[in-house]
């Protein structure tokens, strides 16, 4: 059965095909956007908390490298291949070099259905692959100067909104810890999936308002949906080889490579680079690789990691 959450998007959708006068206020999006951002940032910092911190540096280390990677591997694609402008090419490679909490939380409860264990800091690297992302995409939409002009792009992208409120929720979740925020989890945590539903209803309308757009790239985008996932997972499993991560927790970082953004890249995206078409975005990681993900991508990636861990050893 499809997603609730996600069927918000298609009625965004089909509200904005059929031309209905639903709008959500600007200052309306621009909140759900801190509150999500915030909420996933302080997740991850509440789970951080809990672990011994230093004995997952280095892990933490190389999932942030990653983050840097895939994006940076999506963008020629994107750029030369898919002939996209370069603020869409960058747009779309920072979603597919972050990470889909939906599409998380599905492997997670797939994992649980066949009493697969993973390690329990996974959330963790959920929070850490969001910001390298953003990071990339920007910059590569907007490109580095030099002297006055990099200082400028730096204050930029380290200090927009996006970064600060997710990097400063991760602080708090972490400084503050599960107790320390009960009291906050009434604003942020127990409405979380009504947030998300209402931002993807924003996204949706703001899909169909700009569909015409998919008919130039609408082919390319179905099967670079499709590739880059299975591309991603494998970067992701070789990573989680090579840090010893038990068979569970090599299918979770397989599945945070594969998967695409659809909440904090397109909060972020919106806010540092107006200018990119939601649409060819959106269609790509919410329309093809969130579904391909949860139908055939995770049990892929699982058939994928018990073979590789068979051959090489592991887990």
């Amino acid at each position: 059965m499809l997603d609730p959450v996600v069927m918000f998007f298609l009625l965004g959708i089909v509200a904005g095909v059929l031309r209905s006068e639903l709008r959500l206020p600007v200052q309306v999006y621009e909140l759900l956007s801190i509150l999500l951002l915030l909420a996933i940032g302080m997740k991850g910092g509440m789970e951080l908390a809990r672990q011994p911190f230093l004995t997952l540096v280095p892990q933490m280390l190389a999932v942030i490298a990653m983050g840097f990677v895939l994006p940076l591997l999506a963008y020629p694609v994107l750029l030369y291949l898919g002939r996209l402008p370069r603020t869409d090419a960058a747009s779309i490679a920072a979603h597919y070099g972050s990470v889909s909490v939906g599409t998380f939380a599905v492997v997670v409860a797939y994992l649980a259905a066949r009493e697969i264990s993973y390690e329990a800091y996974m959330p963790v690297f959920v929070v850490l692959l969001e910001i390298p992302a953003i990071l990339v995409g920007i910059v590569l939409a907007k490109g580095l100067g030099s002297g006055s002009s990099l200082r400028r792009s730096a204050h930029e992208v380290l200090l927009g909104k996006s970064i600060v409120l997710l990097v400063g929720g991760l602080l708090i979740g972490w400084a503050a810890g599960e107790e320390g925020l009960k009291g906050l989890a009434p604003l942020f945590f127990s409405p979380f999936q009504g947030l998300l539903a209402l931002f993807l209803l924003e996204m949706g309308l703001v899909t169909a308002s700009q569909l015409g757009t998919l008919r130039r790239y609408g082919l390319f985008l179905l099967g670079f949906g499709v590739l880059a996932p299975v591309a991603a997972a494998l970067c992701g499993l070789t990573l989680a080889w090579l840090l010893g991560l038990s068979v569970g927790g090599a299918v979770v970082l397989a599945t945070l490579a594969a998967s695409a953004s659809y909440i904090a890249v397109p909060a972020a995206m919106r806010i540092s680079l107006p200018e990119a078409n939601p649409a060819l975005s959106l269609a790509a990681s919410l329309g093809v690789t969130f579904p391909f993900n949860v139908v055939v991508g995770i049990p892929l990636y699982h058939w994928l990691t018990r073979h590789a861990y068979a051959i090489f050893g592991g887990g």
